[in-house]
Parts: structure tokens; C-alpha cells; sequence
């Protein structure tokens, strides 16, 4: 077992003293202070193996890194030595944006959840793409997908023209892109999962992407992140037109509106989304739903509520390829991605092949 795992629990009560936001940051910049020092490769030395194929792409694990974490990747070098299969960074707006007012952030350790309301605060594409370029994980052969997303003061109805712009910016530099239509901290922005709004951003994004497979010579493949507060007849409707406007997969869930599990937990009534333990069954609930209602092959990413190895192979026997980590990591640390790997590897391997 590395340093780093044993060192965690030891270290979690420091970070949880501080505001949840600025330990996050203060976390980020340890790690990669670390990572330039080259000390990092040898207090976390994980390389967790089990190779499947997801969009097209062979990864060594199917454990990834959910976006948000390091929504301007400035910190992907240092976080691939977490020993993830893909990392995902982002949300990315074409414009800078401050996001909500402080606090934004908030803890709910007895229900091991978070709730934020950050609202896609970021730098902007010119300063991600700088970062994304600069970094070596993708040269090294890691997987990387970029997340993109609106700004706040971009109208609902012009919504189609900041995802053209962030998936032309970030095109040639990503594995995979992914459109965040689900973040509750964007007014309206859920909005765009509706029929109609849905129909006219995908047939945009699909009319887009071919345009940019024949500038570049590649066809990078195209995922939607989706909410857990959905019904079945939106999950059914979401599910016909993925395939029908050639998107490539889906990643189900994003954080949830619902209060379900915490109610009376301190800060449980503070505006925003709620990740953690609590949207674990939501997030089931909808990966279910999508295979129920999609072909067996088509690429799910679960994420949402995953706090143990048990969670994370619930999540592909209800029919994800693969998985993504963010809230679990803050209260469990970097043993959960080998933890993750380990229990996804003891039910069937050929069950994250997509």
C-alpha cells in the first residue's frame, strides 16, 4: 500500500477544519507542488490494470476521474498519478466567470455528501486549453476528456452557440468531449434536457462535429452528462435521441436537486447540488433506465454516491462500461480508485467493454 493511502486518513481531519473550498485548492496545489517536485511518484505509486475499451479508446482501468474536480485543468499531471483509467477535466466556458458568491461549498460528513452551488466558476477556454496543452498525461498515453459547458450570462436560447464554440476550441486536444446540459448551478441550464431544447442542441453539436472530423482528420467522440433527477419518460426520450444525433455515450448522473437522505443534516438546506452517498440510487436508478432503453453496446459512464468498491460494481452491473470518482475521493482519498478497480474487476470483465 502507497504512502499516500496510509498518510490520507491522517491528513482528512486537517482538511475538513478548513472551508470545504480552500481545502480543495490548498489539496490541488500540495498535489501538484508535489508532482513538480517529483516526490509524488513515490508517496502514490498506484497503477491499477484492468485494460477495457470504452468510446473506442483502450483504457488501463475503467476508473475515471469525473470534471469539476479540476475545472481548469491545471492539475492533470499531478492527479494522473491517482491511478485512474481517464481523467475528465472541466467544466470549461468559453468566457472566464467568477461563478456563485462565497461560500458555495459545503460538507454534510454524516451523510458523506457535499453540496455545491461553484456555478462553473472558471478561467476561461484560452487559459484551459494553455493548461490542457501543457500538460503530459495525454502525451504519456493517458485518456483525457474535456468538459464543456455555458456561460451564466449566455441566454438560454443562444445556449447551442457556447457549446459550438468550446467543442470547436477544444476538439483537437481532447479523447473524448463531454456536454454538461445537467449542472443545477447554471439558471435554466437543465432546461436544455428537455425534448425540443435537447433536439436543437444535438442536431447542432452533430452538424458541428462533422465539420471538425474533416478539418482534423479524426472523429473525437461526443458524450452528454445527464441529471439524476430525471423521470423514465425523459430518461427514455434522452435515450432515442443520444443515438439517433450520433452521440456517443452518456454519463449518468450529475449532481442532484434532491434533498433525499440528508434532510435535517446541518447545511442541508444550503442552494445547490448534492454529490455523495445520497445520489448513489438516483444515479442507479437512471443508468438502469438508459440500458434498459438503449442498445447493449452503447457507452455508459456512471458516476454519483460512490464511496466504496461495492458502489462502483453496483454501478456497471446496472449497466455502466465504466465509472467516474469525485466526492468520494474527498472523504475516502486516493485508495478508493484501487479499491474501485479491485471490485469492478471481480464481476464480469466483459461487462465494461463498450
Amino acid at each position: 500500500m502507497s504512502l499516500a493511502y496510509r498518510l490520507y486518513p491522517l491528513i482528512r481531519p486537517i482538511l475538513f477544519s478548513m472551508d470545504p473550498e480552500r481545502a480543495h485548492e490548498r489539496t490541488l496545489e500540495g498535489l501538484n507542488r508535489l508532482h513538480q517536485w517529483g516526490l509524488l511518484k513515490k508517496v502514490l505509486d498506484a497503477k491499477p490494470s484492468a485494460p477495457v475499451r470504452l468510446l473506442g479508446l483502450q483504457l488501463p482501468n475503467p476508473v475515471g476521474l469525473a470534471a469539476g474536480l479540476d475545472k481548469n485543468g491545471a492539475y492533470i499531471d499531478a492527479l494522473g498519478h491517482m491511478g485512474f483509467g481517464f481523467i475528465e477535466v472541466g467544466t470549461v466556458t468559453p468566457k472566464a466567470q467568477p461563478g456563485n458568491p462565497k461560500p458555495r461549498m459545503f460538507r454534510l460528513p454524516e451523510a458523506n455528501a457535499l453540496i455545491n452551488r461553484l456555478g462553473f466558476n472558471n478561467k476561461g477556454l484560452d487559459a484551459f486549453l494553455a493548461n490542457v496543452a501543457g500538460s503530459e498525461w495525454k502525451k504519456r498515453g493517458g485518456i483525457l476528456g474535456l468538459n464543456i459547458g455555458k456561460n451564466a450570462a449566455t441566454p438560454i436560447e443562444q445556449a447551442a452557440n457556447d457549446y459550438l464554440l468550446g467543442l470547436a476550441a477544444v476538439y483537437p486536444h481532447a479523447d473524448y468531449v463531454t456536454v454538461n446540459i445537467s449542472s443545477p448551478n447554471t439558471q435554466n441550464l437543465r432546461a436544455l434536457q428537455q425534448v425540443d431544447e435537447l433536439t436543437g442542441l444535438l442536431t447542432a453539436l452533430r452538424d458541428k462535429r462533422k465539420e471538425l472530423a474533416d478539418k482534423h482528420g479524426r472523429a473525437v467522440p461526443v458524450v452528454v452528462k445527464i441529471a439524476p433527477d430525471l423521470d423514465a419518460n425523459q430518461i427514455a426520450t434522452i435515450a432515442g435521441l443520444l443515438p439517433q444525433y450520433e452521440i456517443d455515450g452518456v454519463i449518468a448522473t450529475n449532481t442532484t436537486l434532491s434533498r433525499k437522505g440528508v434532510n435535517g443534516i446541518s447545511h442541508a438546506k444550503e442552494k445547490g447540488g448534492l454529490s455523495g452517498m445520497p445520489v448513489h440510487e438516483a444515479s442507479l436508478k437512471v443508468i438502469r433506465g438508459l440500458r434498459r432503453d438503449l442498445s447493449p453496446e452503447y457507452p455508459i459512464i456512471g458516476v454519483g454516491g460512490i464511496m466504496e468498491g461495492a458502489q462502483a460494481a453496483e454501478k456497471i452491473q446496472a449497466g455502466a462500461n465504466a465509472i467516474q470518482l469525485y466526492t468520494g475521493l474527498i472523504y475516502r482519498g486516493p485508495v478508493l480508485v484501487d479499491e474501485c478497480v479491485r471490485a469492478i474487476t471481480q464481476i464480469s470483465p466483459t461487462s465494461t467493454n463498450a
